[in-house]
């Protein structure tokens, strides 16, 4: 319960943050950290479940949101992962943008990359 609390702060403060600063300035804070080390498939679960289950609690909890709280959550822990933000392939004039949490070529958050082009890492510092 501590560590779903924990996830909940941190998804509603990048929630709040996208809101009021640009990407690049939450994306600074969320990579200060300094990670170095790969986590464990165990420790990728955990941040994974707890971030999906805060998103469903904040409003407007995107992709991008769960991403960064996931990158801001497994740096606390040392970890390092990556931030890949792609666009939807085939989707005529609309343009849909996704973005993926990623750990050591493992998807955290944001599904399945099928049908996506990829666009940009941004990784932890």
């Amino acid at each position: 319960m501590i560590f779903l609390g924990r996830c909940l702060l941190v998804v509603a403060a990048v929630r709040l943050g996208l809101t009021l600063l640009s990407y690049n300035r939450v994306r600074s804070l969320v990579t200060r950290l300094d990670a170095r080390q790969c986590a464990s498939m165990g420790e990728l679960r955990r941040v994974a479940w707890g971030v999906a289950a805060a998103a469903r609690f904040v409003p407007y909890a995107t992709c991008l949101t769960q991403a960064l709280s996931g990158q801001y959550i497994l740096a606390r822990q040392g970890n390092v992962s990556t931030i890949r933000i792609g666009i939807e392939r085939g989707t005529g004039e609309q343009l849909k943008a996704h973005a993926w949490l990623v750990s050591d070529n493992h998807i955290v958050l944001g599904g399945s990359i099928d049908g996506f082009a990829h666009l940009v890492d941004h990784g932890s510092r």
